[in-house]
C-alpha cells in the first residue's frame, strides 16, 4: 500500500514539475517575442480599428493615391513641456509588387504633445506623393521643414478641403481616447530605428532597400500589410466606382 502511494505522489509530483515547466516555457515564448513584433501587431490592429468606422476613417481617395504608410501605435509616450514626445512604429511603401516589408521608425520632437494633452495616442501619416516618398526613404526628415504636412481630412467621403490637402506630401492622424483626427506634426522627425531593424531582420538593412521592396517580408510583419493591401485595395475600388457611377447601374 505504501509502495502504490510512493509511486502515485511520485506521478503527482513529475506531473507538477512537468506543468509548471511547460508553464514557464510559454512565458519565456511570450516574453522572448521582441517588441517589433509586437508593434507590427499593434500597429496592424490600429489601422484595422481606424478604417472600421467609415465616417471616421481616412478617406478612400487618400488610402487609394498613399505611396507609404507609417503607423505609430499606441506605445508612444509623451512628457508635455519637456520635449519628450517620442514613439515607434513601422512604414511600408508601394512597390512595383505590392507593398514593401515594413521598416521599424521613430518618431521624435514637435509639439502634438501638447495639442493631445499629454495622453498616449496613436499616430497614422500617409505619404500622397514622390517627394514624400523620397523624403521618407532619406531615413531622416523632419516634417515641415524637409517635407510639407498637414492634418489630414477625415472620413471615407469627406469634402472638398481633402483635394487641397492631398498636395501636401505627408498627410497626418491621431487617435487618442477613441477619437480619430487630423493633427499637426510640424517639427517632428522620423527616422529609420536601427536597433529594430536588426532585431526585425537578424541584420541591419538600409531604409530604401526595405521600402524599395528589396526584402523579403518576415512572417511576423502579415498582420500588418494584410491591413495595408486591404483597405488600399478596397479604397482604390470604391474611387472607381465614385468615378464611374454608370457602370453599377448597368450590370444591374
Amino acid at each position: 500500500m505504501r509502495r502504490i502511494l510512493s509511486v502515485g505522489l511520485r506521478c503527482l509530483l513529475v506531473g507538477s514539475i512537468s506543468s509548471l515547466l511547460l508553464g514557464a516555457s510559454w512565458a519565456a515564448d511570450e516574453s522572448n517575442k521582441s517588441d517589433i513584433a509586437k508593434r507590427i501587431d499593434a500597429s496592424a490592429r490600429v489601422l484595422t480599428e481606424i478604417m472600421a468606422t467609415p465616417d471616421k476613417a481616412i478617406p478612400d481617395k487618400v488610402m487609394s493615391k498613399a505611396k507609404c504608410i507609417a503607423v505609430i501605435p499606441s506605445m508612444v509616450k509623451i512628457a508635455v513641456g519637456f520635449g519628450g514626445n517620442h514613439g515607434k512604429g513601422v512604414a511600408t511603401c508601394r512597390t512595383a509588387n505590392g507593398w514593401s516589408a515594413p521598416a521599424p521608425i521613430t518618431i521624435t520632437g514637435g509639439s502634438w504633445g501638447l495639442q493631445l494633452g499629454g495622453q498616449a495616442v496613436d499616430l497614422v501619416m500617409v505619404v500622397m506623393n514622390q517627394q514624400g516618398m523620397d523624403h521618407l526613404l532619406a531615413s531622416k526628415f523632419k516634417l515641415g521643414a524637409d517635407a510639407s504636412a498637414a492634418a489630414g481630412p477625415v472620413g471615407r467621403d469627406a469634402g472638398a478641403d481633402t483635394d487641397i490637402k492631398m498636395r501636401s506630401e505627408v498627410l497626418t492622424y491621431s487617435r487618442a481616447r477613441g477619437l480619430f483626427a487630423g493633427v499637426d506634426l510640424s517639427g517632428a522627425a522620423l527616422t529609420q530605428d536601427k536597433d529594430e531593424t536588426r532585431l526585425l531582420y537578424g541584420k541591419f538593412v538600409p531604409f530604401a532597400d526595405i521600402l524599395n521592396g528589396k526584402v523579403e517580408p518576415p512572417a511576423s510583419s502579415e498582420p500588418f500589410l494584410a491591413a495595408v493591401r486591404k483597405y488600399s485595395a478596397q479604397s482604390k475600388e470604391s474611387s472607381k466606382n465614385q468615378q464611374n457611377p454608370g457602370t453599377l447601374s448597368a450590370s444591374k
